[in-house]
């Protein structure tokens, strides 16, 4: 079946039809819009009302956040923990606290730890010093880290996490073997008084353990032949 087609009017009396419509028409399109914009002009002061509490909603919220984050990162920059009030904290708080104690050193640090998490509870990037991975060990005072929790920490720290250094920190001590093994295998370790030097006094971390800093990677420039 083939679609319907319009012709142009015939004659005197189709031209004088088509005209009335057409005027019909733009009459009710004229009459259509008339009410509209009185409805508008009689509504727009609680459109705009409603627009202003929007916009100053999403400033005070971006605002909040914002003096939210530079509160956060000033306290950050200070922050100073106390042996013994680390020596109170869950594992998991505990794992924050490094996490934190890494942002106030000029890290950027998030805490992963959970089950499964193949010796890293604390993951930080470094723009001068690479990736960093730290194991926590929470423990009593008298507690000590025996050496296979190094044998871990250096069978996944490279392979897995893609770590350039590797730390054990915990709020104890560690046997002389596992101290002796992370030196000769490059696994660096926190005791108790490191932990005080680093939490305590604000010494960074790198310059706790003396990380170097990492030469950037030179792209090499292709010379044309």
């Amino acid at each position: 079946m083939s679609g319907m087609r319009f012709r142009a009017p015939r004659g005197r009396r189709e031209r004088v039809a088509a005209v009335i419509v057409a005027l019909a028409v733009a009459t009710m399109l004229v009459q259509a819009a008339t009410v509209l914009w009185r409805a508008a002009v009689r509504e727009w002061p609680l459109t705009v009302a409603a627009a202003a509490a929007v916009l100053l909603a999403v400033a005070w919220w971006q605002v909040s956040r914002f003096r939210l984050r530079r509160a956060q990162a000033a306290l950050l920059a200070v922050l100073r923990l106390p042996l013994v009030r680390i020596d109170a904290l869950s594992d998991a708080e505990f794992e924050f606290a490094l996490r934190d104690l890494l942002i106030r050193d000029g890290w950027s640090a998030q805490q992963v730890g959970q089950a499964g998490d193949q010796a890293a509870d604390v993951i930080g990037r470094h723009a001068q010093r690479g990736r960093i991975v730290l194991q926590a060990k929470h423990t009593t005072v008298g507690g000590k880290v025996d050496s296979k929790v190094m044998y871990q920490v250096k069978g996944t720290a490279g392979p897995v996490h893609k770590a350039d250094i590797a730390v054990v920190v915990t709020n104890g001590g560690f046997t002389r073997d596992a101290k002796a093994w992370g030196e000769r295998h490059q696994i660096h370790w926190v005791d108790r008084e490191r932990l005080r030097q680093w939490a305590e006094d604000g010494v960074p971390l790198h310059t706790l353990l003396r990380l170097p800093a990492r030469r950037p990677r030179r792209t090499a420039v292709r010379r044309a032949a």
